[in-house]
């Protein structure tokens, strides 16, 4: 009798202990459900309301803080070049008219006179003046891909090698100003964002020159075809009300 009494406080402690545990995971599957669902709508409802001008902070954003964007979009989604021109004309709208994209493989480049057309901007020039750049009449794109990097760090370098291959080998003389001087006069430094914009399942550049990121915000906005004119208009608004240190 008394193996069998065992038995059975046994047998029972386990079925209340397997119990008790779906019954909690069940429980805590549902408030995981329904804080994903509260926390969707309050987002649907917010996008709404900004969408439509409801919240003045967003109306009276100052766009031109973000004096160049850029924006780097994974290249299996770079294909979606509707949705691209739609992206285009968000950021339009908002006043921002110096933009660049960016994708690896370079799916934008090949389509940049159909993305010009259709956004009535211009490319960027090598050189642009203070006006055209501070005062642009029109959205001036600039697009480059991974092998505009590429390309640029071994121009630098032939042009460095060059210079310095008759000097004594100090090393000391390859600074970030030097390395720098040598990507402007081989054309590929070009101007730093302040505001970088990443779409796509990665949370990172994917390649973009990092010698353009020196004090670059990065914000990741999820997938292109998930994009939000909402999302949009708050990542510039977080952008115009930090205030960045550059130290010494």
């Amino acid at each position: 009798m008394d193996c069998r009494e065992r038995y059975l406080h046994s047998y029972w402690i386990t079925k209340v202990t397997r119990f008790s545990a779906i019954l909690l995971w069940n429980v805590l599957h549902f408030l995981v459900t329904i804080w994903y669902w509260v926390n969707d709508v309050y987002y649907t409802l917010e996008s709404y309301l900004i969408t439509c001008g409801f919240f003045k902070k967003y109306r009276s954003l100052d766009p031109s803080k973000v004096k160049y964007l850029a924006i780097v979009i994974e290249s299996e989604e770079a294909h979606q070049i509707s949705e691209v021109i739609e992206l285009l004309h968000w950021v339009t709208a908002i006043g921002v008219k110096n933009v660049c994209l960016y994708d690896m493989e370079g799916v934008l480049k090949q389509s940049q006179e159909t993305i010009i057309a259709e956004c009535d901007a211009r490319p960027r020039k090598a050189v642009e003046t203070d006006e055209a750049v501070l005062k642009p009449s029109q959205l001036i794109l600039e697009f480059v891909s991974v092998s505009d990097g590429k390309e640029g760090v071994v121009k630098a370098a032939n042009l460095l090698f060059s210079k310095y291959k008759d000097g004594n080998g100090d090393k000391t003389k390859f600074t970030e100003p030097i390395i720098d001087e040598a990507l402007q006069l081989v054309g590929c430094s070009g101007p730093e964002p302040d505001l970088l914009l990443i779409y796509g399942p990665a949370r990172c550049h994917l390649g973009f020159p990092p010698w353009r990121l020196s004090y670059t915000e990065i914000v990741h906005m999820g997938n292109l075809k998930s994009k939000k004119y909402s999302f949009l208009i708050k990542a510039i608004y977080r952008f115009t009300t930090v205030c960045q240190n550059y130290g010494t």
